[in-house]
C-alpha cells in the first residue's frame, strides 16, 4: 500500500518549483515579445506570473507529478506555449533570438533566487524550515534542467530557435525547417534510441548526452552567482 504521507510531502517540494519553473518561463517570453513590438501575449492574458494563465493540464501538472511519484532522475513539463507573432517584432531576426532566451533566462534567474533563499531557511522553526530547504533546492534543480533542456539547439526548443536567429540568412532558413520534424526528433532521441541501445546492450542516450553539458555549465553560473 502507498505511503500516501510520503507522497503528500514528495508533491508539497516538488509542485510550486515546477509550476513555477515551467510558467514563468512562458511568460517570461511573452513579457519580452510585447517589449519588443508584439503584444500579442500581453492581450491574451499570458503576461503575467500567475500560473493559472500558463497551465497545460497533462504537461505542468500530470506529467511533472507522475515523473516525481515514480522517482524520474530529472523532472520535465510544459505550459502552453505563448503565442508570439515574430513578424511583428521591431527586429525580427535579431528579436527572436531575445525572446527565445528569455524563457531559460528567467529560468536561471529563478534558480539564482532560490539558491540565495536556501541560506535563510534555518531561520523559520525547524520542520518549516526543511520544507522550504526542499522546495527552494528543488527550485534550483527544476530551474537549471530546464533552462539547460530549453537551450538544446533543435526547433522549436528555444535553443534551436536561438540559433536560427544567429545563423546566416540562407542558413537560417533551411535550419528552421527543421522545425515540423523537430519534436519527433526530440521523441527519438530521448525515448526510442536509449531503449534500441539498451536491447543491444549498450548506455547511450543523446539528449542526455547534449543536456548534462549545458546543465553542469548553468549549475556553475547558479553556484557562483548564488552561493549555493
Amino acid at each position: 500500500m502507498p505511503d500516501l504521507a510520503q507522497i503528500g510531502h514528495t508533491l508539497s517540494v516538488w509542485l510550486l518549483p515546477v509550476l513555477f519553473a515551467i510558467t514563468l518561463h512562458e511568460a517570461a517570453h511573452g513579457w519580452t515579445a510585447d517589449k519588443l513590438g508584439d503584444d500579442t501575449a500581453r492581450r491574451l492574458g499570458r503576461v503575467t506570473a500567475n500560473p493559472l494563465a500558463h497551465v497545460d493540464p497533462f504537461g505542468t501538472v500530470v506529467l511533472p507529478g507522475v515523473l516525481v511519484l515514480l522517482g524520474s532522475p530529472f523532472v520535465f513539463g510544459w505550459a502552453k506555449p505563448v503565442p508570439v507573432a515574430f513578424h511583428r517584432l521591431h527586429r525580427p531576426k535579431r528579436d527572436m533570438v531575445l525572446v527565445a532566451a528569455a524563457g531559460p533566462a528567467a529560468n536561471i534567474l529563478m534558480a539564482v533566487l532560490a539558491a540565495w533563499a536556501m541560506h535563510f531557511t534555518d531561520l523559520p522553526p525547524a520542520r518549516l524550515g526543511e520544507w522550504l530547504h526542499a522546495n527552494f533546492n528543488n527550485a534550483v534543480l527544476a530551474n537549471v534542467f530546464l533552462a539547460a533542456f530549453n537551450l538544446i539547439p533543435l526547433p522549436p526548443l528555444d535553443g534551436g530557435r536561438i540559433l536560427t536567429g544567429l545563423l546566416p540568412g540562407f542558413l537560417a532558413w533551411r535550419f528552421a525547417r527543421i522545425e515540423r520534424l523537430g519534436l519527433l526528433i526530440l521523441l527519438l532521441a530521448a525515448v526510442v534510441v536509449p531503449l534500441a541501445a539498451r536491447e543491444l546492450g549498450y548506455a547511450f542516450n543523446p539528449v542526455l548526452w547534449v543536456l548534462m553539458p549545458i546543465a553542469e555549465a548553468l549549475f556553475a553560473l547558479v553556484l557562483a552567482l548564488g552561493f549555493w
